[in-house]
C-alpha cells in the first residue's frame, strides 16, 4: 500500500514538473512575442522627437508650426507576387509601425510619398479593392489628422504602363488634389510619373494643371487683384514644398551618405533619366515652375540630400517597408511660412527583432534539455571517452 502511495506522489510530482515546464515555456514565447510585435515600437519611436523651429513673430504674434510626417513606398504586395508569410510580416511591420507613431507624435498630417501598392499597375479591380482596404485599415487614422498620398510609378505604371482608367482609379481612392495649403504652408503635390515631357494626353493634363498652380502661387506673391491675378482667394504668402515620387535629376547617390544611404555597390551605378530620376528639362521646369524651398521624393528606397542649383535642397525619403530595408525610418517635419526643421526617426531594424527571436528559441532549447536532464550528457560522454584514453 506505501509502495503504489509513493508510486502515485512520484507521478503527480512528474506531471507538476512538466506543467511547470509547460508555463515556463509558454510564458516565455509570450513576453518574446509582445516586446518584438508590440512594445518594441513604442520603445524605439518614443525616442523620436520633433525638430525644434526658431518660430518667427510676425505681426505680433507667433507664427503656428505645422507638424508633418513623411513617408514612402510602403509596397503593398498584391495577389500576384505576394506571398502570404511575407505579406503578413512586413504589413504588420508597417501597421504597427505606423499606428504606434501616431499614438507617440500626434503629426497634424501624413504624406506618404507613392509606390503606395506594389501591383498597382497590373491589379484587377478586385485586387485592387482588396488592397485599399488593408492600406485603409493599415493606415487608418484619427479625423483631425490628414492623410495625403503622391502617385507613384508601381500605383499607375511607369509613363508606357499608365493610362486613364489607372489613373483616375487611384484618384478615386486618393483624391486628385494638387495644392494643399495649411498653417500657411502650401505643399504642392506632383505626378511624377506623368512628366515624361512626350505630350502624351496625359502629360500634357498634368503639366497644364501645375502650370495654373504655379500661376496661383506667383499671384499670392503680389497685392491681390493686381495684374492678370484677377480677385480670387489668395495662398499663404510662403515658398512652397514640393512632394513627388521620382526625385530630381541627379546623377547617381554616390555623393549620399548615412546610414540608411544605398549600398557602397549601388551609389555608383548610374541613374537612368525617366525611369530612376526624373529628366532634367522636367527637374528644371519643377525648380522655375515653384522656385520650392523643399523637395522631399521617394523611389530610390534610400535616403540621400541634395542641393539643386539655386540652392533648392532635396531629401530622397527611404522606403518604410522592412521589405525593401532592414532599417526603414520616416521623416518628422516642423514648418512654418517661412522655415522648416526636418529629423529622422528609425523604425526597429528587422534584424534586431530575428535575432531577439533566434536568441530565444536558443534559450528555449537549453530550457528544455536542461529539464529532462540531457544538457550535460554530451560533455559527460567525451569526459569518460578522454579519461578512459588515458588510462590505457
Amino acid at each position: 500500500m506505501a509502495l503504489m502511495k509513493w508510486g502515485l506522489g512520484r507521478q503527480k510530482f512528474r506531471l507538476l514538473k512538466r506543467s511547470s515546464l509547460l508555463l515556463k515555456l509558454l510564458a516565455i514565447v509570450l513576453a518574446v512575442l509582445l516586446f518584438c510585435e508590440f512594445f518594441i515600437y513604442h520603445l524605439v519611436i518614443s525616442r523620436c522627437n520633433w525638430p525644434e523651429l526658431k518660430t518667427a513673430v510676425h505681426g505680433g504674434g507667433q507664427e503656428p508650426v505645422l507638424r508633418a510626417m513623411f513617408l514612402a513606398d510602403t509596397h503593398l504586395l498584391g495577389e500576384i507576387r505576394g506571398h502570404w508569410l511575407d505579406k503578413l510580416r512586413r504589413e504588420w511591420q508597417m501597421e504597427r509601425a505606423f499606428q504606434t507613431a501616431l499614438w507617440w507624435l500626434q503629426p497634424e498630417v501624413v504624406f506618404i510619398l507613392g509606390d503606395i501598392f506594389d501591383e498597382g499597375k497590373w491589379s484587377s479591380s478586385q485586387a485592387w479593392a482588396d488592397d485599399v482596404q488593408r492600406f485603409q485599415k493599415m493606415f487608418r487614422h484619427p479625423n483631425h489628422v490628414q492623410l495625403k498620398v503622391v502617385v507613384g510609378n508601381h500605383d499607375i505604371g511607369f509613363h508606357y504602363q499608365m493610362n486613364r482608367y489607372l489613373v483616375k482609379r487611384f484618384e478615386k481612392v486618393f483624391n486628385s488634389e494638387r495644392l494643399f495649403s495649411w498653417k500657411g504652408v502650401n505643399f504642392v503635390m506632383v505626378n511624377s510619373v506623368a512628366l515624361e515631357g512626350d505630350g502624351c494626353d496625359i502629360c500634357s493634363r498634368a503639366e497644364a494643371e501645375l502650370i495654373e498652380i504655379s500661376h496661383k502661387l506667383n499671384c499670392s506673391q503680389k497685392v491681390q487683384g493686381s495684374g492678370q491675378c484677377g480677385g480670387g482667394q489668395q495662398l499663404p504668402l510662403s515658398a512652397p514644398v514640393l512632394l513627388q515620387h521620382y526625385p530630381l535629376y541627379r546623377t547617381s547617390d554616390a555623393n549620399c551618405s548615412g546610414e540608411d544611404a544605398a549600398p557602397p555597390e549601388e551609389k555608383i551605378i548610374p541613374f537612368v533619366e525617366k525611369y530612376d530620376v526624373l529628366s532634367r528639362e522636367a527637374s528644371q521646369k519643377l525648380l522655375w515652375w515653384f522656385q520650392p524651398r523643399l523637395v522631399l521624393s521617394g523611389h530610390t528606397h534610400s535616403a540621400c540630400e541634395v542641393l539643386h542649383p539655386g540652392g533648392v535642397p532635396e531629401l530622397s525619403v527611404p522606403s518604410f517597408s522592412w521589405r525593401n530595408r532592414n532599417n526603414p525610418s520616416f521623416i518628422m517635419g516642423s514648418l512654418t511660412s517661412r522655415d522648416y526643421a526636418l529629423s529622422k526617426c528609425f523604425l526597429p531594424f528587422e534584424d534586431t527583432v530575428l535575432t531577439m527571436y533566434s536568441g530565444a528559441a536558443g534559450f528555449l532549447v537549453v530550457l528544455i534539455l536542461a529539464h529532462f536532464e540531457c544538457l550535460a550528457s554530451p560533455f559527460l560522454l567525451g569526459w569518460n571517452l578522454l579519461r578512459t584514453h588515458r588510462t590505457r
